[in-house]
């Protein structure tokens, strides 16, 4: 029976790389991507261009991605811009221009397409896709049992940047949850490979955190009853993972340690849903944390339109998930009364959710959902959304 080749290519910084390619002399610099229009930047007399600065930054906009330089400084995506102005304040900061990251999105995934029969879109910078039946896949070179596979990966990671002029890192392995932390292992322009023989060697070593899976809140909890390492975690109990979080998410826990992971590749180009989530750092709290929370809540919204026109649909349900403090989910949905992709009527709509949710906690997550969608092509005469106005929101 073959190996199973999965693979997982991320983009290398993807909206800050796609920047640098428009402005070349700022490569080696920390480069922050969030600002607005006002922040475009300025051509000098002499044929020289003014960039903006997170020191002058006055608002509550989010970051929306960062240079490898920049995250040295603490730097992230989702980070509010005050704040990483505190952390990097001679960092440049560039307006976010969505049209060509979309544009460089749809084009290294024709790319990856041209070489494979078919890919898991993940998002904007991410796709998944599968290598085990390729020709080449299962074949050795020399002293490396994997040097078929390995080139096959090579020969993408080339195509990519060669149509779009921008970097990107592969990890192949036998399943999804290690290919993913293998893409992460080399950036940029790494390709890892990992077989269930290099699980105890480089997986186990990593902190329990870099499961996709495990956020700040679950990794806190983890140390504080010992456990650091993915190898700690693995080697710890399953019954008592699942006595201290539960049966599912105890019993999760300890599968992705040991590298299992049977989830099959998804092709559907129809999906019932789209969301956008981020875990925060540290608890937030509704009233003490309003303006940060603002930020974040309407860069979620954005982006959640974004990737509704991206694959050509309209939602007519909008939700809101928290998770609290005592790692209890909570949900709000709503109906609208028309079909929407429009950033400004998904805020207003998901605004309404809010202020239905209890807020008296601090939670880690926040997240936002589109839903009943519709393409687009098919709408028809069916009426879209437009602005409603200004909401008082909890934040």
């Amino acid at each position: 029976m073959p190996r199973r080749w999965i693979a997982h290519l991320d983009m290398d910084a993807f909206f800050a790389s796609v920047e640098l390619l428009r402005y070349p002399e700022l490569r080696g610099q920390p480069v922050v991507v969030g600002g607005g229009a006002r922040h475009q930047p300025e051509r000098q007399a002499d044929g020289t261009r003014r960039f903006a600065r997170l020191r002058d930054y006055v608002g509550r906009g989010v970051a929306t991605t960062a240079t490898y330089e920049a995250r040295a400084f603490g730097v992230h995506s989702g980070i509010g811009l005050m704040k990483a102005a505190a952390l990097a304040p001679d960092a440049v900061l560039l307006p976010t221009d969505f049209d060509e990251y979309k544009r460089m999105s749809r084009l290294f995934k024709q790319t990856v397409l041209a070489q494979v029969p078919v890919i898991e879109d993940r998002g904007i910078d991410e796709i998944y896709f599968e290598l085990t039946d390729l020709r080449g896949a299962q074949d050795a070179a020399g002293d490396d049992p994997h040097g078929g596979v390995r080139a096959i990966a090579s020969r993408i990671q080339q195509a990519v940047n060669a149509a779009t002029g921008l970097s990107c890192s592969i990890g192949l392995s036998p399943n999804k949850l290690l290919s993913k932390i293998c893409s992460d292992l080399e950036k940029p322009r790494g390709l890892t490979v990992i077989t269930e023989a290099d699980i105890a060697t480089r997986i186990w070593p990593l902190p329990a955190k870099r499961i996709n899976g495990i956020g700040p809140k679950a990794s806190a909890r983890l140390e504080s009853l010992g456990i650091r390492t993915i190898g700690e975690l693995a080697a710890a109990e399953p019954h008592w993972l699942i006595e201290h979080f539960g049966r599912s998410y105890g019993a999760w826990l300890a599968d992705a340690a040991r590298g299992h992971d049977e989830r099959p590749l998804s092709y559907s180009r129809d999906p019932k849903s789209i969301s956008r989530e981020t875990t925060f750092e540290h608890d937030l709290h509704a009233k003490h944390d309003r303006e940060e929370l603002g930020g974040i809540f309407t860069w979620l919204c954005e982006r959640l339109a974004d990737d509704l026109r991206r694959k050509g649909v309209v939602a007519k349900s909008v939700g809101v998930k928290l998770r609290q403090d005592d790692f209890r989910i909570v949900t709000r949905e709503i109906t609208m009364d028309a079909y929407t992709a429009d950033a400004v009527v998904i805020r207003r709509h998901a605004g309404l959710c809010l202020k239905r949710m209890p807020l008296e906690r601090r939670f880690r997550l926040l997240g936002v959902r589109a839903g009943h969608l519709l393409s687009a092509e098919d709408l028809a005469d069916a009426p879209t959304g437009h602005d409603e106005g200004q909401l008082a929101l909890p934040f």
